[in-house]
């Protein structure tokens, strides 16, 4: 059973919510890109709904046949840049989160470097975990699949863009969140991403103060040892006393154009 059979059968009806690097799931330095053998292929009537679910139980399956698929897929699939086949991709409601390189490398290599390094685990800083090059391909697969956009989270009116076809309207908003516009306006942000992805806010999503969920954050974030302590260390997320300038670090360009090759 995969990862995402494990994932959907757990969920019994509830909508699934998925925090992860686009990284993970495009092969590193532009390699070439094969769907995933666990899957490549798809069985019918397994769950709830009529819905697909995948399987990696290949065993009837011959190994030129899997080959002869995969290649197919793919072939159609050419600018498909992650490992997982567009009909799984299409399952997902997706959200982008970014935050500029003049914060984020920074602060993923001081996870690399003592002291910290002993917590995390992380001895080498690899630029290319950084994941802004997957993250801009995803990105521009979804919306050239029609999967986002036009519509963008928080606009009331689309302007039409350049050879856009007069009503192509997307499954979903383009929804990305600025990390310094939820730091600066965590209410605001909250709020417009619910109602992007159809969830009703409520204002006590921003605390978490209670034992209870301070037990469960530590669960959570014990396979992350090292990389969420200020998270942790916290009970509520508040408007930053000081609004981002936009040009968070003083950290010299050229040193930043070294972190981010």
């Amino acid at each position: 059973m995969t990862i995402l059979n494990q994932l959907t059968y757990s969920v019994q009806g509830k909508r699934l919510f998925i925090k992860d690097m686009a990284y993970y799931l495009v092969p590193p330095d532009k390699k070439s890109v094969s769907i995933a053998p666990s899957l490549s292929r798809i069985e019918r009537g397994v769950g709830t709904n009529g819905e697909q679910f995948l399987t990696n139980d290949c065993t009837n399956t011959k190994s030129d046949d899997w080959k002869d698929n995969n290649q197919q897929e793919q072939s159609a699939k050419s600018s498909n840049p992650t490992v997982i086949p567009e009909t799984i991709l299409k399952k997902f409601h997706f959200t982008f989160l970014i935050r500029h390189p003049r914060s984020s490398i920074p602060s993923y290599y001081r996870c690399t470097i003592p002291p910290l390094d002993k917590a995390t685990g992380f001895y080498n800083f690899m630029p290319s975990e950084a994941g802004y090059d997957e993250l801009r391909r995803l990105f521009d697969y979804l919306r050239s699949l029609g999967e986002i956009g036009p519509l963008v989270a928080g606009q009331t009116e689309h302007k039409m863009g350049h050879g856009e076809a007069p009503g192509a309207i997307g499954k979903a908003q383009i929804c990305v969140i600025d990390a310094d516009d939820l730091l600066d306006r965590p209410n605001e942000i909250i709020q417009t991403f619910c109602e992007s992805v159809g969830i009703k806010y409520d204002p006590a999503m921003l605390v978490w103060d209670s034992e209870e969920d301070l037990r469960h954050a530590r669960q959570v974030f014990a396979k992350w040892n090292g990389f969420h302590e200020d998270a942790l260390a916290s009970s509520s997320l508040k408007p930053r006393q000081h609004v981002s300038s936009r040009d968070p670090s003083p950290i010299d360009d050229d040193k930043i154009s070294l972190l981010s090759l």
